[in-house]
């Protein structure tokens, strides 16, 4: 049997099966019958049909009485990128952008990259599973080079992908650009207790940033006003101290201490930099 003369319903369960095994590593019966609220024979005729149709993909953990993904994992379905990503991001894990034909009438930005699958997959899996992935990664300033990390997070900082973990090499929590890992691989055993996101305080730590219209830029400030629905003039973010300098670029927000920055790109003036000094990756926010 191949894919073309499964049904529509089944193919969706099939989706779901290889979603599930591909971004978080491991998947249960039950899983299946919560989600498409069937009987305990279909979902067991489900399974059955997965690894008939992909025998390399799984293998159950009578142990843990769950199927877990194999190392040579590789998808049935074709995963579209960027619709997966965005499906990751607002915790959606049906596959059905696999198998769905309906063309949606809305247009967002084309991002000029978008991180390897599996790349995703791995970091993914790592993280369900509370492990550290052993990375081949190239940086700026280092170049390409293998390293430890235990990630805890999966972050699109608006220009690309990012990964948060703790890098046992600097013996920190940094950030890592997905699309600069070549190659990820996950690491038998649990992650020691200083390296889980519970230790990060720079993601844990939230600040309030305070955005007003630009003051030498914007002629009718009332109009940024209306733009970002801000009250009083003001409009206050809520947002994690390791992605602030992330979002006061993307905002194009002016963080010099005298409005100094006058190119009209910059409508948005930060007007409480001095409570957020210590925030994570200021250096990357415009004119801090």
């Amino acid at each position: 049997m191949d894919l073309k003369s499964v049904n529509y319903a089944q193919k969706q369960r099939l989706a779901y099966i290889d979603f599930k095994l591909m971004f978080t590593g491991s998947l249960t019966r039950n899983e299946i019958i919560q989600r498409f609220e069937c009987g305990t024979a279909a979902a067991s005729r489900d399974l059955a049909l997965y690894k008939e149709l992909a025998p390399k993909n799984l293998t159950y953990n009578t142990t843990d009485r769950q199927y877990v993904v194999e190392s040579n994992f590789k998808p049935l379905f074709n995963h579209d990128a960027r619709k997966t990503l965005i499906k990751l991001a607002n915790e959606i894990s049906d596959g059905f952008d696999s198998i769905s034909d309906t063309k949606f009438p809305v247009e967002a930005p084309s991002a000029l990259n978008v991180p390897d699958l599996m790349i995703v997959a791995r970091i993914s899996q790592a993280i369900f599973q509370n492990k550290a992935v052993n990375i081949i990664y190239t940086s700026l300033n280092s170049g390409s080079g293998a390293r430890d990390i235990v990630p805890h997070s999966i972050v699109d900082n608006g220009l690309r992908w990012q990964v948060r973990a703790y890098d046992r090499k600097s013996e920190e929590f940094r950030d890592f650009v997905l699309t600069r890992i070549t190659k990820a691989t996950v690491k038998s055993g649990i992650s020691k207790e200083q390296e889980n996101k519970e230790q990060d305080k720079d993601w844990n730590t939230f600040i309030s940033l305070e955005l007003v219209p630009h003051p030498k830029n914007i002629q009718q400030p009332t109009a940024i006003e209306l733009d970002y629905g801000m009250i009083d003039g003001i409009m206050t973010v809520q947002t994690r101290a390791a992605l602030t300098g992330y979002l006061l670029r993307r905002w194009n927000v002016d963080c010099s201490d005298n409005a100094e920055l006058t190119s009209s790109e910059y409508q948005l003036y930060l007007n409480n930099k001095q409570l957020i000094s210590g925030a994570g990756n200021l250096t990357l926010a415009p004119g801090f």
